[in-house]
């Protein structure tokens, strides 16, 4: 393996588990943080937070420029709606050749374009870009829970390299054949999480059979019309991570989901609360049927009751399974 100079971008659990994970495997990594950023500032004064302990190799940065100057591989985990002025900043910086990976799951809320699109549109053609995408909680990972991921790029030769520098027996990389699929279906699921959720705190719990397997297939139907593989919906990036997502007390949507349905306060970042509005972008604009996002969507911004929304959907019309 060949090693490489990495930086992460995005000093939360995820970034900083994976700045940790890369720099274990051999790489030279440089987290950064805004300086303002607390997630930074206690990483500054311990090398911890409350998962994991940076090794003494990973350098930890609060400029952009000097962090990014000799990066091989720039790799960002960030909010899904900062990742366009992100890009500016990079543009700025002065990064506009080399590889991007995007380990983040989500659309741009506006438009309901997908996060390649974005980084595609902001940095230009010259910056290969690849997702890192699929089930896997850092709580686990730290626990040294092994599970399978994939990683994808319309550049089959950057596919390839990162796979190669990113493998371990922690983390089994796939190769991905579908960006569009890959990337709709992994922000998606984070919906079908707070839908998950929001069944939990009605006491709904056995609905998550029905809904993880009509999600997957309205998800599937979407990907199609944007012209993916539908069966890219029942791979590892949607319905493999539907475990982390759907049952898992360490997700964010699934949790979110249950605190709004309890009129609970919750603080932590829930990416389908963002995507579902980028989801039924989509779904207008390509006139694909998505009942469980708009339901969501409805719940969440529309005020509609949870649980007389969610079971609204067993009054549509009678069909056939598929």
């Amino acid at each position: 393996m060949k090693i490489k100079t990495i930086t992460v971008i995005g000093c939360g659990r995820w970034g900083s588990f994976i700045a940790k994970y890369l720099a274990d495997l051999g790489h030279a990594v440089t987290l950064y943080g805004r300086e303002t950023s607390k997630n930074m500032q206690q990483l500054r004064l311990t090398r911890e937070n409350a998962l994991m302990r940076l090794p003494e190799s990973v350098l930890l940065s609060g400029d952009l420029p000097t962090a990014i100057s000799n990066a091989d591989i720039v790799l960002i985990s960030i909010g899904s709606q900062q990742l366009r002025g992100l890009c500016g900043e990079l543009r700025k910086a002065g990064f506009t050749r080399g590889t991007v990976v995007l380990s983040m799951k989500g659309l741009e809320i506006a438009s309901g374009k997908r996060l390649s699109t974005i980084v595609a549109e902001e940095l230009g053609a010259d910056v290969h870009t690849a997702v890192w995408l699929g089930p896997g909680h850092v709580q686990d990972f730290c626990r040294g829970v092994p599970n399978c991921m994939v990683i994808d790029s319309t550049h089959e030769e950057t596919k390839c390299m990162l796979i190669e520098a990113f493998s371990s027996k922690l983390i089994r990389f796939y190769y991905g054949q579908d960006m569009i699929g890959n990337e709709i279906g992994a922000a998606a699921k984070n919906v079908i999480g707070i839908a998950a959720g929001l069944l939990d705190g009605m006491e709904l719990s056995p609905l998550k059979g029905a809904l993880m397997s009509r999600g997957t297939r309205e998800i599937a139907r979407l990907i199609k019309a944007l012209g993916g593989n539908e069966l890219s919906a029942y791979g590892l990036c949607h319905l493999g991570d539907y475990e982390a997502t759907v049952f898992s007390p360490h997700s964010h949507n699934r949790a979110f989901g249950e605190a709004f349905a309890k009129g609970v306060p919750f603080t932590a970042l829930a990416e389908g609360y963002y995507t579902v509005r980028g989801l039924v972008t989509l779904a207008s604009s390509f006139a694909v049927e998505l009942p469980i996002c708009r339901t969501v969507e409805d719940v969440l911004y529309r005020g509609a009751p949870a649980r007389a929304a969610l079971l609204s959907l067993f009054e549509r019309s009678l069909k056939n399974e598929f």
